[in-house]
């Protein structure tokens, strides 16, 4: 009964794009001994949630008390702020616990990776947003929960909480008191575990859900996320010939694992190189790739609202560049119509505009002005953040979309 229970209160959900909800089709098989804490076994993440969390967002819910923890969180910004004396006794209790890094965390390696992303930024944040956003709309349970939870209703607002996070994870200070990462993490993983309770009542959710049991956002999932965008981004960078250190390389993994430790996931499942996160990515993401009728709808939502940038570039052009990213395969999932002429560009300008930026080339590529403009236009998606009319701060749900 107890098991049942659990199973009740924690049905499938996601939020803000960053905890897929996949399930495995067959038993986990991945070995902890190429994760950080190096052991050897087999545990299936998708069995491990946060049992730290769930209960106390589930009591402030029931209590009602969320709008004004929401209102108290507006002041609680950077890293080195103190928690707001606003905040319930057991929310304080439980952040006084978790609210430090890993003890294996190396400011080292955090301050390399914050250089590293300042140098990548324009391909992070195009690769994050055009790479990595679309392809959350075809892992099929994260597009559902996504779709029918609160954030669903407003893409727009859910887009710039997800560009809130990238923004933290991306900035000089992230994990400096001076930063915002830290406590964008904490919001987050509230946030998880407040659709986990939500999104179960929701009458549509139920109706298009393959799985009534399935508990959301557990450790596996956020590891698909993780994969979608860390593991993808630098698997990207390095297929595009981009230079790289192998001590920049090991920090921006090394930013990763913090990341994942904070989202609550365990150190057994976080791998320890990129060679270990391809084989897990491998594994646990690729096979659970597939359109379904609410990705389709968000995947366009969200290249809608892309469109409506100045990019100096037509919609063709946009189409083209996420299936050049993605592959076709998933460009036709997806409906994106076809532009074969800003396809032949692409294919021809993109490796010399890279060639040409990274110094391996002293040619200026024919049409190098057009894809400066399209992607420094992403970046400032990012750079532009704390100004930006599309910013939103990262707050904790109280239900799901309208009318479900």
């Amino acid at each position: 009964m107890q098991n049942l229970h659990r199973r009740r209160i924690l049905t499938l959900g996601a939020a803000l794009g960053l905890a897929g909800v996949a399930a495995p089709s067959t038993a986990w098989a991945w070995s902890s001994a190429g994760s950080i804490a190096g052991t050897d076994a087999a545990t299936d993440p998708w069995g491990v949630w946060d049992d730290a969390t769930d209960p106390l967002v589930a009591g402030l819910l029931t209590r009602g008390q969320i709008p004004a923890v929401n209102t108290a969180m507006e002041s609680w910004v950077r890293n080195g702020d103190p928690l707001p004396a606003a905040f319930p006794a057991d929310l304080t209790a439980y952040l006084q616990q978790v609210n430090t890094l890993p003890s294996w965390a190396d400011q080292a390696k955090l301050n390399r990776a914050a250089q590293f992303n300042k140098r990548m930024g324009m391909y992070l944040f195009l690769l994050y947003g055009l790479g990595s956003g679309i392809m959350s709309t075809v892992i099929p349970r994260e597009a559902r929960n996504v779709y029918w939870s609160e954030g669903g209703a407003d893409m727009q607002a859910r887009a710039a909480k997800t560009f809130t996070y990238g923004y933290d994870l991306s900035a000089l200070d992230a994990f400096q008191p001076s930063g915002s990462f830290v406590v964008t993490s904490h919001k987050t993983r509230l946030t998880h575990a407040a659709v986990r309770h939500l999104l179960p009542q929701s009458a549509r959710w139920r109706a298009v859900t393959d799985d009534q049991d399935f508990i959301p956002i557990s450790n596996g999932d956020i590891l698909i996320t993780f994969h979608s965008l860390g593991t993808f981004v630098h698997s990207k960078l390095k297929a595009w010939g981009i230079r790289m250190s192998a001590a920049e390389e090991a920090a921006y993994l090394h930013q990763w694992q913090v990341a994942l430790h904070l989202l609550g996931v365990r150190d057994d499942f976080i791998p320890a190189t990129w060679a270990a996160a391809d084989q897990q990515s491998a594994y646990a993401l690729s096979p659970l790739l597939a359109p379904t009728p609410e990705g389709i709808d968000l995947a366009e939502i969200l290249l809608g609202l892309t469109a409506q940038i100045d990019l100096g570039v037509t919609r063709g052009f946009l189409n083209e560049f996420v299936r050049y990213v993605l592959t076709d395969r998933i460009g036709d999932w997806l409906g994106l119509r076809r532009d074969l002429v800003s396809r032949g560009v692409i294919e021809l300008g993109w490796p010399a505009y890279v060639a040409f930026r990274e110094g391996l080339s002293p040619i200026i590529p024919e049409g190098f002005s057009t894809f400066d403009r399209f992607v420094r236009a992403l970046a400032m998606l990012f750079l532009n953040n704390g100004t930006s009319p599309t910013y939103t701060p990262i707050t904790i749900p109280t239900g799901n979309r309208p009318g479900t």
